[in-house]
């Protein structure tokens, strides 16, 4: 068993995340935490005896924090916090995003500055490490105290409410944490709002896209090697020489990729010094384009973990100066920011991969029988193929408009900007799945017509990649249904079959 993610004030990383929400990696919590949690507990509980006036800790919420909560109903307050943001709709977040919340709200609150019990933090690792997960629909969060619907969703099962996925069931929170052997917990002063304020449900999203992204556009850097081999295409624009006097780091990286993947091929041996000059932007711009989608990657990943070793909620308690402040961390906008940029960055690897697929289809184009069909007009080969990637990318076009630009004022105009991030977060999960199934139909269509030159053969790295094609999908001999073909590349892309580092570790 991999060691525990620890929470010990450490920063996590999106690598980090992916293992705990989908590879069941175990979670524990530090003594440094627990320390520094008491002493922020201290001084919620030294407010309260001392009768001051505290936002969240004795007041009411948003418009109404100007009254003032008897210390009787404190405890009441919470409750009636967390039951009262219950208001999502819509299909489930997947269970992964759902675990990665966990991981992220009980690394935030381990911090110590959100006046919270050891117990609450407690609570959320074992739910993780015994997975009760629970049941947070995906619509109702606009980001302005960050993700109160979600969160409010997730904190109702450990007041034993709510629902939660269990042993591959969805039952009743309550029953969920018994059957593993969990206890629900009363809340005190400050941990209900502790507990609904703050990013989570975003950044989580954001954290596994990417790692989705990553491992999509190592893929189609592997994709455009194959197609570009296919089309008989230039390696001039990828020369270390161009990328040196514009030095985009992606470029390069991709460049240098593309070189390495194709290195060594007879194809293009077979045609240097023939009457070409140029090629489509789709082959000759691939780093350039491919690489500034890798470098918009790079900042939403330094974005992206900056977040998630900050703490966001509010009011956030200062032990050390024995103050309590109130102020704004929750707003979602630096999140929201980065995943309607990821989302564009996303949406353009499939754009490019679209046009080479079309290319490597057209027979006038790339020399090829058209569609790369046996017996054109008789078959159809590849044609409708195209037409599936064609329609995912306009797809994409719609769902990569930024939900970030949009805002709507709530809570009476007291929260009067807001971010939009979890509808970023939804489009940019469907936009990733889309890209999947392009760079799927690229990868289906390179090896083939790869295969179309033999006896010649491409670089040993893409030959690898054939290689792994073939372990899915049998060469195009006759028309068949193509759905299955897709959806098989999709999954070995998702499952990390095209990175570089383990195609070009097999050659």
């Amino acid at each position: 068993m991999s060691a525990p993610v620890r929470l010990d004030h450490a920063p996590l990383s999106a690598a980090d995340l992916e293992a705990v929400a989908r590879h069941a990696r175990p979670v524990e919590l530090s003594d440094a935490a627990r320390t520094a949690m008491a002493l922020s507990r201290k001084l919620v509980d030294d407010t309260l005896a001392a009768g001051r006036v505290s936002y969240g800790i004795n007041t009411g919420f948003g418009v109404l924090s100007h009254v003032v909560i008897p210390t009787d109903d404190v405890a009441r307050l919470q409750q009636n916090l967390i039951r009262s943001h219950c208001v999502g709709v819509g299909p489930p977040l997947a269970e992964e995003v759902v675990r990665g919340m966990l991981l992220l709200r009980a690394d935030s609150l381990a911090r110590g500055y959100s006046g919270v019990r050891p117990a609450v933090v407690e609570l959320l690792v074992s739910m993780l490490n015994r997975f009760v997960t629970p049941i947070v629909p995906e619509q109702g969060s606009v980001g302005a105290s960050g993700d109160l619907a979600p969160l409010a969703h997730l904190a109702s099962v450990l007041v034993g409410e709510g629902e939660a996925m269990y042993d591959g069931r969805r039952v009743k929170g309550g029953a969920a944490l018994a059957a593993a052997g969990l206890h629900p917990l009363v809340l005190e002063a400050k941990e209900g709002l502790a507990l609904i304020n703050g990013t989570q449900a975003m950044t989580s999203s954001a954290a596994l896209a990417i790692r989705d992204a990553e491992r999509l556009l190592e893929a189609a850097q592997v994709a455009a090697a194959l197609c570009l081999d296919a089309l008989k295409g230039s390696l001039i624009p990828f020369d270390p020489r161009f990328h040196a006097v514009r030095p985009h780091p992606g470029a390069g990286l991709v460049a240098r990729h593309l070189r390495v993947l194709l290195a060594d091929s007879a194809i293009v041996a077979s045609h240097v010094g023939c009457a070409k000059v140029q090629d489509p932007y789709s082959l000759r711009c691939a780093a350039v384009v491919l690489g500034a989608s890798v470098d918009a990657l790079t900042h939403v990943r330094e974005v992206a973990e900056r977040e998630m070793r900050s703490v966001t909620d509010n009011p956030l308690c200062f032990a050390e100066a024995d103050e309590i402040l109130s102020g704004g961390n929750f707003h979602g906008q630096p999140i929201a920011l980065i995943l309607d940029y990821l989302a564009i960055a996303m949406a353009e690897v499939a754009s490019i991969s679209e046009r080479r697929t079309y290319l490597v289809l057209d027979g006038r184009v790339s020399g090829l029988s058209p569609f790369l069909a046996r017996q054109p007009g008789l078959q159809s080969g590849l044609m409708m193929a195209q037409y599936t990637a064609a329609a995912l990318v306009s797809e994409n076009k719609i769902l990569a408009h930024p939900a970030s630009v949009d805002s709507i004022p709530t809570s009476a105009g007291m929260e009067d900007h807001v971010s939009m991030g979890m509808t970023g977060a939804v489009k940019l999960r469907r936009i990733l799945d889309n890209v999947r199934r392009v760079l799927a139909v690229e990868l289906i269509t390179g090896a083939e017509g790869l295969e179309r030159h033999r006896p010649l053969t491409s670089g040993a790295g893409a030959e690898e990649a054939v290689r792994r094609v073939r372990r899915h999908v049998a060469p195009l001999t006759d028309d068949r249904p193509l759905s299955g073909d897709i959806e098989s590349i999709a999954e070995a892309i998702k499952a990390g079959e095209f990175e570089l580092a383990s195609i070009l570790g097999e050659i």
